[in-house]
């Protein structure tokens, strides 16, 4: 049992400051301070730095998907899903801003980091492609590439999500209602983007 915690500690830690601090700048000796634990201890559940990135994309991945996943499973046409996971998303950004911190640096670093991140992602990335391809065949939305449509509105949802966590780092305390306020104007957005012409 203290195993499982000690190796799920320590993962925390690095994606705590691997999403705050970078992860150039973060060494084990200061994550193993951070925790009162000797840096070989580290090293017994994860045999270099490079081994704990992908335990951590792997942990960060594995919570994006309940995330997304749950708003998905919800019933309703693609407004209400799109509504569902903008929420989800600031919701997470909220409780867990050093996630989607992470995320960013996820793809700062490029491969193998993101690609690993990516490669996890696949049949969630598929599931969503099938959603947005059905919902244009149904005139819900206007044609275009699928998989870059999907790109595009995640990278648009997490950017104005993780503002929040940017008001913060240069001493911008973002309140609730602004939060609401930012939610609001991107579903608005997305909604215009994506709506075929003539409806709405």
């Amino acid at each position: 049992m203290e195993t499982a915690s000690t190796r799920e500690r320590v993962i925390d830690a690095a994606l705590r400051a691997f999403g705050t601090r970078g992860y150039d700048t973060t060494s084990l000796d200061a994550l193993a301070s951070e925790l009162g634990i000797r840096k070989q201890t580290i090293l017994y559940y994860f045999n270099s730095k490079e081994t704990l990135l992908e335990a951590v994309v792997d942990e960060a991945a594995e919570e994006m998907i309940a995330v997304v996943e749950g708003s998905l499973s919800k019933p309703g046409d693609v407004w209400a899903h799109l509504d569902s996971v903008v929420r989800s998303v600031f919701r997470l950004a909220a409780r867990r801003p050093e996630l989607l911190g992470f995320l960013r640096e996820v793809s700062r670093l490029g491969p193998p980091a993101a690609t690993r991140f990516a490669g996890i992602l696949e049949p969630l990335i598929n599931r969503a492609t099938r959603f947005l391809e059905e919902a244009m065949e149904a005139g819900e939305i206007r044609p275009q590439d699928s998989r870059l449509l999907l790109l595009a509105t995640y990278s648009t949802i997490v950017g104005v999500a993780t503002e929040v966590e940017v008001l913060k780092a240069i001493g911008v305390e973002p309140t609730a209602r602004g939060m609401v306020r930012q939610r609001s104007a991107l579903r608005d957005f997305l909604r215009s983007a994506l709506m075929p012409a003539g409806r709405g």
